[in-house]
């Protein structure tokens, strides 16, 4: 790996860490409490500040802001972090702000993510791997997103949601009460409206399991007794591992409601 590269436009402030590799476009400005990853590039006009830590390889598009204070009415100036992982494409325009002390400090995006422009991440969102945010959406603060979900453009993700692994949003949907992993939810007020096929089949997901995931999604939907009845019996007789990962997602803590199928 080389030295970093910075252009001669560009702002980095002492005690900032840039890994070897990295490349600082023209007029971006680096804080002093930011540490940048191996290979990690900034194209121009990018701001990192606050405590940031981005991981090797990512790249991040012009007028992104990265690693500002939250958008929180109680935050009182207290240090909080951002953590970015590796290999993440953050696109033009897209801000992601540090966490807050309520809500445990950080805020967190896992690898391999693809953040489209314009989209938003918030305080104390946790984020994990492989996630697309497209165009122009929205996740509030407090916010859970699991591995492999996508997002639509012009959605939004209301405060405290969980989105469980797998799962796709429809484009110009509001969330407002957590999604069952690998659930399809779409139209304006999201309604669950199925499952996530297509993305269970790019996976490789064998058909066992995914005929078991539709057996469970129907059980939620038609069964008797309440959803966590419903829930507790796909416990005891479905022995799919993806059943077992959505009913585990179903009794873990959560400050919402569940879309349940329509």
């Amino acid at each position: 790996m080389t030295d970093p590269v910075v252009h001669p436009s560009a702002m980095v402030e002492p005690g900032a860490a840039l890994g070897p590799g990295c490349r600082i476009g023209p007029f971006s400005i680096v804080g002093p409490k930011v540490r940048l990853g191996a290979g990690v590039e900034l194209k121009s006009h990018v701001v990192v500040t606050g405590d940031t830590e981005i991981g090797p390889d990512t790249v991040i598009f012009p007028f992104s802001v990265i690693g500002e204070i939250p958008q929180d009415m109680k935050y009182g100036g207290e240090e909080t972090r951002l953590v970015i992982g590796a290999r993440n494409r953050i696109r033009e325009h897209v801000t992601m702000n540090s966490g807050t002390a309520a809500g445990g400090g950080v805020t967190k995006v896992g690898d391999d993510g693809l953040f489209m422009a314009g989209c938003h991440i918030a305080h104390d969102a946790q984020i994990g791997d492989r996630v697309i945010v497209v165009n122009s959406a929205a996740i509030a603060g407090h916010c859970v997103i699991e591995d492999d979900v996508i997002i639509g453009g012009l959605c939004g993700i209301h405060q405290w949601v969980r989105v469980g692994k797998g799962a796709i949003i429809g484009a110009v949907t509001m969330v407002t009460a957590d999604v069952v992993p690998h659930g399809l939810v779409q139209a304006p007020r999201g309604e669950l409206d199925g499952l996530n096929l297509v993305g269970l089949k790019r996976k490789g997901v064998s058909r066992a399991d995914i005929t078991a995931l539709r057996a469970a999604f129907q059980m939620l939907r038609d069964g008797e007794g309440s959803f966590h009845d419903r829930a507790k019996r796909l416990a005891e007789e479905s022995e799919s591992p993806y059943v077992q990962e959505m009913v585990a997602f179903i009794f873990a803590d959560t400050h919402r409601n569940f879309l349940t199928p329509g």
